[in-house]
């Protein structure tokens, strides 16, 4: 799975950990999850779309 989530951490000017604090995880989490290396839960999920005002669905790209 592929996501946008370091785009759009540029967009709003905030660092990994920036964004791991607004939602609540550790920034090493974010680091995972921007290089594909962790699904998020769906809550997790929409907790990250929430703080950079985007959708799940804008936010992650799923491979066939």
């Amino acid at each position: 799975m592929k996501t946008h989530i370091k785009e759009l951490r540029a967009r709003y000017d905030l660092t990994q950990e920036d964004l791991a604090r607004k939602v609540g995880i550790r920034r090493e989490t974010i680091l995972f999850i921007e290089k594909g290396n962790y699904n998020p839960s769906l809550e997790l999920a929409h907790d990250i779309a929430k703080a950079l005002q985007t959708t799940i669905d804008d936010l992650f790209v799923f491979d066939d």
